[in-house]
């Protein structure tokens, strides 16, 4: 499996915070309370803006692996590695919450009989989009 690594740009901002962007990967930003917290947001964003790109057809940019030296002035420069296969993986397997209704009589028979409408739905739409594996 091989991984993508950007260079992340933590930039102190307050007495132990940190705001963080990536150079080569434009419009990609989080910050941190904290650098444990900084670094672990930054992967996050990194995996979130990667996903963003590839789900909308965008060209994901190719990491130089260089930061100016502008950039770099009193920051703290660290590598970020995701890695694309399990990132798409995961997002397109994250469950999102939806909204349904149903009549009030079904929903008391429902409940009373401890039915997982997630479970439910999930397999009901999968067996009508003939999904089901």
């Amino acid at each position: 499996m091989k991984g993508l690594t950007y260079l992340a740009v933590l930039e102190p901002s307050g007495e132990k915070s940190y705001s963080l962007y990536f150079p080569d990967m434009p419009g990609c930003y989080s910050d941190g309370k904290n650098l444990e917290d900084a670094l672990k947001n930054a992967k996050d964003a990194l995996e979130l803006h990667y996903y963003g790109m590839v789900k909308d057809g965008e060209e994901v940019p190719k990491s130089t692996g260089k930061v100016s030296k502008e950039d770099a002035e009193g920051c703290i420069v660290c590598p970020v590695t995701i890695y694309p296969d399990v990132v798409v993986e995961k997002y397109n397997n994250k469950k999102v919450k939806t909204n349904c209704t149903l009549p009030a009589w079904l929903k008391e028979i429902a409940e009373n009989n401890h039915i997982n409408y997630s479970q439910v739905l999930e397999a009901a739409i999968k067996q009508k989009l003939g999904l089901n594996q």
